[in-house]
């Protein structure tokens, strides 16, 4: 029969190891678990959360006390092994002890508590934060010179512990969480090109995503009150901008809703209808504004339409809280917009596209990563690529794609077949 000393060491150890295997969930539970669930659950009511999110909230000292502790307890119960095993086998023990205790804090202390909290860090962090909470707070004063010895041998390193994370660090982080529940089916592609839109409202400009002066619908000024009328109802737009002298001269913005209440107050009479009083001011923006700072603008002025301008003043396009909306959450079509399909899949693989369709619709659509920083349209890439105008037929590759001008008039570029093409590396692999 064993001694009453050796069964009480014998009980000690096991008591030490689960409090290894405590510390070890532990501190793979709160490093993994989710700290926007975490912060959702404390707006809740939840205390347990609310613990959690204390405990995280100064990862050093609550590094520094699980490890601690973990040490702790792993030489004191390692050192009561020995003494149990060496008093059976003499020095032999020491030996016994070492292999007998690595396996067990390596199953029971390590790999076991943290596979488990790894499979539900959020639900064992929850558990376990109430009971870890006061021995964090009982350690805390040890952590806290462990943290000032360790601060200090950086500093002498040369090696800075106070800088600030980078300002783009979240956005990155739920950049790659959206991408990785999209990659693991959690997430439909919809709802990810929408998310991924919102954080990219800061980094896309108007220019980019503007309507073209190109293929603005505009109106004469100069034009009969009876002919500016007739083309305004036959607009599918609500809002018209009116020029004079030159079509880059834009004068005012005509709202349909009120030209036809003026319409109905001259009770259909054309003739003394001043359309220019009536039409708006135009407001300007540049180009290189981002769609945040436009939608924020939007809201601010209570506008829907603005103007959008180079740096010299010249007219570049239009830009709606329509379009911002749009590069949110897709294409939105009523029952007065007019269908334009830009992409048309071919049985080959390829796509037939129009010129001005942008580089950020086709990365969106099909998942390519296209560079979009020198042009924001298809042709406007295939342009800055050729360094030339391309002349119909031919062809180009580049970025793993095959581009074949199809159509050009004077010197835009109109349609484009684009095929995606396999890369080196894949090739080979086939």
């Amino acid at each position: 029969m064993f001694e009453p000393t050796v069964l009480l060491s014998i009980a000690a150890i096991v008591v030490l190891l689960v409090l290894s295997g405590l510390f070890s969930g532990s501190e793979t539970a709160l490093t993994a678990s989710s700290r926007a669930r975490m912060h959702h659950l404390e707006k809740r009511g939840n205390r347990k959360a609310s613990i959690v999110n204390r405990l995280t909230e100064r990862k050093e000292r609550l590094i520094g006390a699980i490890l601690l502790g973990n040490n702790l307890v792993n030489i004191f119960a390692s050192a009561l092994a020995t003494s149990v095993l060496i008093s059976f086998f003499g020095d032999a023990g020491v030996a016994i002890a070492t292999l007998v205790m690595t396996l067990a804090i390596l199953v029971f202390a390590e790999v076991l508590p943290k596979t488990y909290a790894l499979r539900s860090p959020d639900r064992t962090a929850l558990a376990l934060a109430p009971v870890l909470g006061p021995i964090v707070w009982l350690l805390s004063p040890f952590s806290r010179g462990v943290q000032l010895i360790i601060r200090l041998i950086l500093r002498l390193a040369g090696i800075a512990v106070d800088d600030l994370p980078d300002s783009k660090a979240a956005a990155e982080e739920i950049r790659g969480t959206i991408a990785l529940h999209t990659s693991e089916g959690a997430m439909v592609k919809a709802d990810r090109d929408m998310l991924d839109s919102i954080l990219d409202l800061d980094e896309v400009q108007v220019g980019e995503i503007m309507i073209h002066r190109s293929n603005m619908q505009i109106v004469d000024a100069d034009d009969p009150p009876a002919a500016i009328i007739e083309q305004a109802l036959a607009s599918s737009f609500t809002r018209i901008p009116l020029w004079r002298d030159e079509p880059e001269d834009i004068i005012g913005i005509l709202h349909v809703k009120d030209l036809l209440r003026v319409l109905a107050a001259e009770q259909g009479k054309t003739d003394n209808i001043d359309i220019a009083a009536i039409a708006g001011e135009p407001w300007f923006v540049p180009e290189t504004t981002t769609l945040r700072e436009q939608l924020n603008a939007f809201r601010e002025r209570r506008s829907h339409f603005a103007l959008v301008v180079d740096e010299y003043g010249a007219l570049m396009g239009m830009v709606t809280l329509e379009d911002i909306l749009e590069e949110i959450v897709g294409e939105i079509v009523d029952e007065h917009d007019v269908a334009v399909t830009g992409v048309r899949s071919q049985s080959d693989g390829s796509y037939v596209v129009d010129g001005s369709v942008t580089i950020r619709d086709l990365n969106r659509q099909f998942d390519w990563d296209l560079p979009d920083e020198e042009a924001s349209t298809i042709a406007g890439l295939l342009i800055h690529e050729a360094r030339v105008i391309p002349e119909v037929g031919q062809l180009f590759s580049f970025y793993n794609f095959r581009f074949e001008v199809l159509g050009r008039r004077k010197n835009r570029l109109t349609v484009i077949r684009v095929k995606p093409q396999l890369s080196t590396r894949a090739a080979s692999d086939r």
